[in-house]
């Protein structure tokens, strides 16, 4: 976990955010970039569970920082799939 967050300090060290959380819609597009594979899943995530734009940018934020924690300089398909799964589950708590 302290290796993600130092991973998030260098990513945003010229900006005023400090973790992913923080992310504008220009640095989701800047630093959450995600394959076709990727892409496939979230749009048919977004389109089974009534998704709006906002929770795809958290999904988004999401996977970034799942990313992080493994080490991963990409976001990939498994990364994706698991922060649907945290975002569908947040949608069930409410």
């Amino acid at each position: 976990m302290i290796k993600a967050r130092r991973i998030q300090s260098g990513r945003f060290h010229k900006s005023k955010i400090h973790n992913n959380a923080g992310m504008n819609s220009r640095q989701i597009k800047q630093f959450c970039k995600i394959d076709s594979e990727s892409n496939v899943l979230l749009e048919k995530a977004m389109d089974k569970f009534g998704l709006s734009a906002r929770a795809h940018a958290r999904i988004l934020k999401i996977g970034r920082t799942i990313a992080d924690l493994e080490g991963a300089s990409d976001i990939a398909a498994p990364h994706v799939a698991e922060a649907i799964q945290y975002r569908s589950l947040d949608r069930r708590l409410r």
